[in-house]
């Protein structure tokens, strides 16, 4: 409000003084006496004054009209002129916004639009590192593969657009499935911008499907500088990694660095089941048992697993039945419960041949969770303990028809590995194997199960082979006592 007032009073001023000037001139005597060609003109102040206003205005336009011609001369010579300037604008003016349709239907899913708006926008503005991108990406969308990398091979010229151009080439081997290619265009994107975090996904992917554990460690160390990854996670990637590179190792004969390996995979992440028993068996090798009794009961707590078991047996291979038993408890104790304790418990006990004190470490398990190893384990327990054949075949019977139990199924596929590695032989996801139960398929149940009793029989209890005893030894007495009246009829009918 206040500045709006002050400009007011200056307008109001400066008027003021235009008009007191004129009135002054006006009043004032004299003047000036111009004499051009023998004719004399006489100019009073006020006309004076007038007179010098429209000698600059003339003298100004003059000075741009001269510059005008000056300009339209430079324009037709093809120099750089405001003339130009203002072609020059309007056509970048009809360039952006080509560049902007193109982008929107790229954004729409309208390749073809794309496509034709990129042209246009490259026609007008003529910047390469504006408009290839829009080019190469409508080219891959309207499916023109070769124009895309053409275009993608454009950009690798440029030091501005260089990543772009190879992480374009990389996404496109990929889908042509030229993996060894797409790697070595991926390892330039990341010496090229290693905090990206999709192209170190992709090394990461590219590195594990090729077995390239050395690199991957790389790769996922970067990722984690950069924070891109958290600390837990990487260790225990670092540890699946770690125990990728010692099979790898030990597939060469190179038993002393897949030791290494082992052991620190282990090191990294203690409740990795296969790095525990790879590292377990490297202290085996080493003469170290005691070494690998810790490691495999530091496991076994966290993750019981049958592995576990097996390397613990390893440590002492000859050693007795009841020794083994003894031995075990050391590593089963903090696991009681758990039914693969229980299952090995039942297991040890059969090799021993106590059949009643493997019933009772196997509990009700065959019936709570009646797995194929469970219902293997009962049968074998009737078989010891003096069981006639139809129970133990309606045992063996039942674990056809019965879920296998915990496998090494991938988290992303749900493809069931005989082993474990690194990544899924399936969809190649890394670091996605564990131990669980894979959903039941629907081939387990069904004709197949309906017919299993005809073929083997029902599962029988020992109460029921007493009962058809009975009915057994009934129906004989029956037929003893039928075959005594005959007889007595038949010597009567002699009698007579």
């Amino acid at each position: 409000m206040l500045w709006s007032l002050i400009k007011i009073l200056v307008f109001v001023a400066i008027i003021g003084a235009v008009t007191f000037g004129a009135i002054y001139l006006l009043e004032s005597e004299g003047g000036v006496m111009i004499t051009m060609g023998g004719v004399e003109f006489t100019l009073g102040p006020f006309q004076t004054a007038l007179a010098l206003i429209a000698l600059v205005a003339l003298t100004w336009l003059a000075i741009k009209l001269f510059g005008l011609l000056i300009a339209t001369l430079k324009f037709l010579n093809g120099d750089e002129t405001a003339i130009s300037r203002y072609f020059d604008r309007n056509r970048e003016k009809k360039g952006y916004q080509a560049l902007s349709d193109g982008l929107m239907a790229l954004a729409s899913g309208e390749g073809r639009a794309a496509m034709d708006k990129a042209r246009k926008a490259e026609k007008f503005l003529k910047k390469p590192e504006l408009t290839n991108l829009l080019v190469a990406q409508a080219a891959e969308m309207s499916g023109d593969g070769k124009k895309a990398e053409e275009v993608y091979k454009t950009l690798l010229t440029d030091e501005r657009t260089r990543f772009v151009g190879v992480r374009g080439l990389m996404k496109q081997k990929l889908v042509d499935g030229k993996t060894d290619v797409a790697l070595k265009l991926a390892e330039t994107a990341f010496a090229l911008k290693p905090r990206h975090e999709e192209v170190q996904d992709t090394l990461l992917r590219l590195q594990t499907e090729s077995e390239d554990w050395s690199g991957a460690r790389g790769t996922l160390n970067a990722k984690l500088k950069h924070g891109t990854l958290p600390r837990d996670v990487h260790r225990r990637r670092d540890a699946v990694l770690a125990l990728g590179e010692a099979k790898s190792i030990m597939d060469e004969d190179s038993s002393i660095d897949a030791r290494e390996r082992a052991i620190e995979a282990n090191r990294l992440s203690p409740d990795l089941v296969p790095a525990a028993v790879m590292a377990a068996k490297s202290y085996i090798a080493q003469g170290r048992p005691r070494n690998a009794t810790r490691l495999l009961r530091k496991t076994w707590d966290v993750s019981p697993h049958p592995d576990l078991a097996a390397a613990f047996a390893e440590i002492a291979p000859d050693e007795t039945p009841a020794a083994r038993i003894k031995r075990f408890q050391t590593l089963t104790k903090g696991t009681p419960d758990h039914p693969e304790t229980c299952m090995l418990n039942a297991e040890l006990q059969i090799a021993g041949e106590d059949f009643p004190e493997a019933r009772h470490a196997l509990g009700d398990l065959h019936e709570t969770d009646p797995t194929q190893r469970a219902l293997t384990i009962m049968a074998a327990i009737e078989r010891g303990e003096g069981s006639s054949d139809a129970v133990v075949q309606g045992y063996l019977a039942k674990a056809l028809s019965a879920p296998r139990g915990p496998q090494w199924v991938c988290e992303n596929c749900h493809n069931i590995h005989a082993e474990w590695g690194p990544t899924c032989s399936n969809c190649g996801s890394f670091d996605t194997l564990s131990w669980t139960a894979p959903p039941e398929s629907e081939s387990r149940s069904g004709a197949g199960i309906e017919m299993l009793p005809l073929i083997v029989g029902a599962i029988k209890d020992q109460s029921e082979e007493v009962e058809d005893a009975a009915v057994v030894d009934a129906a004989e007495a029956e037929q003893v006592e039928s075959a005594a009246v005959e007889d007595a009829e038949v010597v009567d009918q002699k009698a007579s």
